[in-house]
């Protein structure tokens, strides 16, 4: 089965390529026979009842600098791919949520992964919600008062941005910390979303898990260690990933979520998962693929296309 394949992401040229899931994802695919197009978001666009994207046919290797080798520039309607890839990162802002309304108009003809509506409905940090016996204790509001209040219930707390990613805006917050209402009147100066905290998870010194799930099923996991003194365990500010099996009571919760993830056509997600508690279900532009295959030879892209096959050739 050879697959026509567009990678809606960032510019693939700045790129990683040994550390990019998308990159990964774009390798396996050409091992299997599929071509690859990838354009940026900014370059989607719905015209007299098409959706067009301008973008390249892309050729990729693993010589960081000379890793994507491009084609003409092309406008092609996306009816024309047998899957598509909506790649690019957060923050999950209403740009994020117009693109997933435009894919919305040619999936499933065209194989959306992750399925844009559910993308859209099920955000990394509200999705949990879902799943209250399975999180630390959370909150999300405006309200400084609630706040406040919320810190004093559980005394050292984390306060985040709802729609952010890679731990920007992330405040590990302790009993007594005079700052809180300061921050709370930043964030309320830049936007009028609300902000989530939560419990703070001591063990969080030792590590945040990630787990990779493909369809609904754990494939492995990384463990990120933040450095001395900093709070927030993601790779994008310095955490450092490490080789980490799964615990009785991790698979307790891929068994739980699993079902529910697969209904809704979340193909590759990553969840994490912090001394037993599940913090954030990631189904934007999840990444750790390319550490798990390093520590432990799992193949998480194999198995990804293996998934996104069975599906395009059960239509």
């Amino acid at each position: 089965m050879s697959l026509y394949v567009a990678l809606q992401m960032d510019p693939i040229e700045d790129v990683s390529v040994t550390a990019d899931s998308t990159f990964r994802i774009g390798l396996e695919a050409e091992a299997r026979g599929h071509r690859l197009f990838q354009y940026t978001v900014d370059q989607l666009r719905y015209d007299e009842g098409r959706v067009i994207a301008r973008g390249r046919p892309v050729t990729l290797n693993r010589q960081q600098g000379s890793h994507a080798r491009f084609g003409d520039w092309a406008e092609v309607e996306l009816t024309e791919f047998d899957v598509i890839w909506l790649r690019q990162d957060p923050p999950f802002d209403m740009a994020y949520v117009t693109s997933t309304h435009l894919l919305d108009r040619v999936h499933p003809r065209a194989l959306v992964v992750n399925d844009p509506f559910w993308v859209r409905n099920c955000p990394e940090k509200l999705m949990v919600l879902d799943f209250p016996d399975l999180t630390p204790p959370t909150m999300i509001s405006r309200d400084p008062v609630a706040f406040k209040a919320f810190r004093a219930r559980h005394g050292e707390i984390i306060v985040k941005p709802l729609y952010g990613n890679g731990g920007a805006g992330v405040f590990h917050l302790k009993p007594g910390d005079p700052n809180l209402s300061a921050l709370l009147e930043t964030f309320a100066g830049i936007n009028r979303e609300p902000m989530i905290a939560q419990k703070y998870l001591p063990a969080v010194v030792k590590g945040d898990k990630r787990i990779i799930l493909v369809d609904g099923e754990p494939v492995g996991a990384i463990n990120r260690v933040p450095q001395e003194g900093e709070a927030r365990s993601n790779m994008h500010v310095g955490g450092r990933a490490e080789q980490v099996g799964l615990t009785d009571r991790e698979r307790e919760i891929c068994a739980r979520i699993g079902p529910v993830l697969r209904d809704k056509g979340l193909i590759f997600t990553g969840i994490d998962v912090i001394d037993g508690w599940l913090t954030e279900i990631n189904v934007t532009s999840p990444t750790g693929i390319q550490e798990l295959e390093r520590f432990d030879g799992i193949n998480a892209a194999e198995a990804i296309w293996e998934a996104i096959e069975r599906r395009v050739a059960a239509r």
